[in-house]
């Protein structure tokens, strides 16, 4: 089942937004080339396909890619990719833990999906596009009874990391919890002292991630390639906040 719902912008007529599943390679090229637009953009990222204008890996195929549609201009607005544990085991690892050594992972019980590569096109960054996509992976995550959902969640390092020391001296004290799983990074962060006053905004995908209940893992990983910290994010089904539940429908 997808969901169409309407938005206002500004400066621009109602938006109807579909949420769809990306079946066959030319939804999937639509899907690489907003993550390429987004990712190269706001990241300067070093991406596998730039030369064609995408954002491309081995992964791709093996996962299940959601979308926002634009039914207006007909444009895909937000993406991102899903890998169940059945197609992780073909491959012989998630994507995560190509950052991360995840203690614990084999004795989560339950079906696991992980999600990744989550990207929404700047013109539409608003609580209604995600919460269309949310509805979408609500879709999926109900369709395969998958207990838990994990992926990474990156905070930019253009800076040097001061935004994310200061992001993270915050989720340490709100949002931390290794009860489930450990996940220690490949590539720690330089350690930076801060003051405890200095505070920074947490990045939109991060900021939804933690309204919906997921919870850090770990200490961040830096990802050269992109140039960000990447953080690992657990969030247990039956755990969501009630306040963003609605958006999970009977996943809860």
């Amino acid at each position: 089942m997808t969901q169409i719902a309407r938005t206002r912008d500004s400066s621009t007529a109602p938006r109807r937004l579909h949420a769809e599943r990306l079946m066959g390679a030319t939804a999937l090229r639509e899907a690489q080339a907003l993550r390429f637009r987004v990712f190269s953009a706001e990241f300067n990222a070093t991406l596998h396909g730039a030369e064609l204008g995408l954002d491309m890996d081995d992964y791709d195929r093996h996962c299940v890619h959601i979308g926002v549609r634009d039914l207006n201009s007909g444009r895909l607005v937000a993406t991102t990719r899903l890998l169940d544990h059945h197609a992780a085991r073909r491959i012989g690892r998630y994507y995560s833990e190509e950052e991360f050594k995840l203690d614990g992972l084999a004795h989560l019980p339950g079906p696991i999906l992980e999600i990744g590569r989550t990207c929404v096109d700047p013109a539409y960054r608003n609580g209604g596009t995600i919460a269309v996509l949310w509805s979408e992976l609500a879709e999926v995550l109900n369709e395969g009874g998958y207990r838990y959902l994990m992926g990474c969640a990156s905070i930019p390092m253009q800076d040097g990391g001061i935004q994310a020391a200061a992001i993270m001296q915050r989720l340490r004290e709100r949002y931390l919890c290794t009860e489930h799983l450990r996940a220690q990074p490949k590539n720690p962060l330089p350690s930076l002292d801060l003051p405890s006053n200095v505070i920074a905004q947490l990045p939109p995908l991060l900021k939804a991630y933690m309204r919906l209940g997921a919870k850090i893992c770990g200490e961040p990983c830096w990802d050269p390639e992109f140039q960000v910290a990447d953080v690992f994010i657990l969030l247990k089904r039956d755990e969501l906040c009630p306040r963003y539940a609605r958006h999970f429908k009977a996943a809860v």
